[in-house]
């Protein structure tokens, strides 16, 4: 029998060197020795791959492209390697560059559901289309059968929420399966204030913190005491700002580990735990698992079940999640009496509003608006916009200049259904007081199925846009809707593809019903529980306690009913 190489001396030496300053946290003299390594010895696709994760650890991405490209070098086919630049592409915004990178890879391993549902995601982010039927043949046993895949990544590629329950099981089991810490005693009466963790990794002008800002500030304090833990990138803008003085106390705890945070958690009294993340970009979820505070409730930041057992609650309403489809969901509902979604009644909006002329819109022509996340566009309804382009005259679609191929894909897609790509306008990204301004410039919101606009389509009926949907089965094809229902306009809510189209080509062709709708809207803007902003408040927080009550009674978490507190709302500024 061939005996194996013997590894040299000095290269072992070198590598242990290397692996105990890596440890140590030494990061810069562990990158420097191992580029002193690689001149000595001869590279390996091991030893240049280690090179390029040091460089991640250190912030530094693009240094380490170049050494997962040498890893490449030697050998083409290296899965590892091939990963290892999918990602770090990804993270400098090389989206095209990954999607290569995992089409690679899924030519040596076909049935890497993972790897395919990652390139699934960035594709959708770009709409490139190229691919989708192919990919989403395989949607039938992607994460349900054989490797787990990402939950949020299908999100927008079918409206299945009993199959999205199976994938965030599998993939909770998988990732997640410490210990938790030891169960905190229940005290003999609740204390005189519940203090409330809010968890989160998007505290910057992000939809969720946008959304959740006024209800920090809003929180009633002689009840309860509101702690913000930080774990997601640090970016010092406004948003920020006003959280950070919104809140009781604000813990940026980025650089602690999982558990670390949750036993500062338990050693800060917690008693309720909001996961504001879910399963999107920077999540914690092992926080959660290693349980923070003895109730802990997803919110508003992940749209679907966790398929954590150890997450109890959802925050809901009977509109986002039907008594009937309550089986698609690991948690128990806090159903909340209006809406789920929180918002911001203080939200301003820049005056005087730019004029048509300014945003590259037509004075007179009919102004469809779909300004939204990429991901949500799907073939089929881009289909639809096309053809209600090609039947109203001088209209215009106004998309999300989101990406830089965005606008190149989706007039080319114009083009070939017979459309001039010129009728597609593209929005630049602007200040959040601008965005809402020019969204009054619009005709009609034309959602996005099968994942709906969630904050976005709040922040087109506070800019006075009506906003038609249609409605689906699951949480993210429901969320418009429940805003509608909230703000009394379940008028512009369809149940098809073809009344959806129908209805906005009624809309375009008769202005005056369409003027009828925009001044309905204006007056239940501010009459309607939607923009509620102190009664929302108050609804969440009676749910809250009750969560709370149940787990101090030793009873499990279970289906709770917020009674609708509109006769004894006080107006709480």
């Amino acid at each position: 029998m061939q005996q194996p190489e013997k590894v040299p001396e000095a290269l072992r030496e070198d590598v242990l060197t290397f692996v105990a300053l890596m440890d140590g946290g030494q990061l810069d003299e562990a990158i420097a020795h191992g580029e002193a390594m690689a001149e000595r010895h001869m590279g390996s696709v091991n030893l240049y791959n280690m090179l390029g994760s040091a460089n991640i650890k250190a912030g530094r991405r693009a240094r380490a492209v170049e050494w997962f490209q040498r890893a490449l070098q030697i050998d083409p086919d290296d899965i590892g390697t091939l990963y290892n630049l999918a990602v770090t592409c990804q993270e400098l915004g090389g989206k095209t560059a990954a999607i290569e990178f995992f089409g690679r890879i899924l030519k040596l391993k076909p049935d890497s559901s993972y790897i395919r549902a990652l390139k699934m995601l960035l594709q959708a982010h770009i709409c490139d289309w190229t691919a989708l039927a192919e990919d989403e043949a395989h949607l039938a046993t992607m994460g349900i059968e054989g490797k787990i895949v990402s939950p949020f990544s299908l999100l927008s590629f079918e409206d299945r929420p009993d199959r999205h329950r199976i994938r965030s099981e599998r993939y909770v089991a998988h990732q997640f399966n410490q210990a938790p810490l030891p169960e905190p005693s229940r005290p003999a009466s609740p204390p005189a204030r519940l203090k409330i963790g809010y968890f989160t990794a998007e505290v910057r002008h992000h939809p969720v913190a946008l959304l959740i800002a006024r209800v920090l500030e809003l929180h009633d304090r002689a009840r309860f005491e509101i702690i913000v833990y930080s774990y997601g990138p640090v970016v010092e803008d406004e948003v920020r700002t006003r959280i950070k003085s919104g809140v009781d106390r604000f813990l940026d705890v980025a650089a602690g580990t999982d558990q670390q945070i949750a036993e500062l958690a338990r050693r800060d009294g917690i008693d309720i735990a909001i996961d504001l993340t879910g399963h999107t970009t920077y999540a914690r979820t092992g926080i959660f698992a290693f349980r923070a505070a003895p109730v802990q409730i997803s919110y508003l930041g992940y749209p679907g079940t966790s398929g954590a057992p150890f997450i109890d609650y959802i925050v809901a309403d009977r509109s986002l999640i039907p008594e009937d489809q309550l089986a698609a969901y690991t948690e128990a509902p806090i159903y909340l009496p209006h809406v789920y979604q929180a918002q911001d009644d203080k939200a301003a909006i820049s005056s005087p509003a730019p004029s048509r002329a300014a945003l590259g819109l037509p004075e007179d022509g009919f102004v469809f608006c779909a300004i939204n996340n990429g991901y949500k566009i799907r073939p089929e309804l881009f289909d639809i916009w096309m053809r209600l382009l090609a039947q109203v005259d001088g209209s215009i679609l106004w998309l999300l200049d989101s990406n830089p191929w965005i606008k190149d894909n989706l007039r080319r897609e114009a083009a070939a259904r017979g459309v001039d790509p010129a009728r597609l306008v593209f929005a630049d990204w602007k200040p959040h007081a601008d965005y809402l301004a020019q969204l009054g410039q619009a005709d009609l919101f034309l959602d996005s199925f099968i994942y709906n606009a969630g904050a976005t389509a709040s922040h087109a009926l506070w800019a006075g846009l009506p906003v038609l949907t249609r409605i689906g089965t699951g949480y993210p094809a429901r969320m418009a809707s429940s805003l509608l229902h909230a703000i009394g306009l379940s008028e512009l809510i369809t149940t098809t593809d073809a009344d959806y189209e129908s209805l906005a080509l009624i809309l375009a062709n008769n202005r005056a019903r369409l003027t009828a709708i925009r001044a309905k809207l204006a007056r239940n803007r501010d009459t309607t529980p939607l923009f509620d902003s102190a009664l929302f408040t108050r609804h969440l927080e009676d749910g809250y306690v009750r969560a709370y009550r149940r787990w101090l009674a030793g009873e499990p978490p279970a289906r709770i009913d917020v009674p609708d507190l509109s006769a004894r709302a006080d107006a709480r500024a």
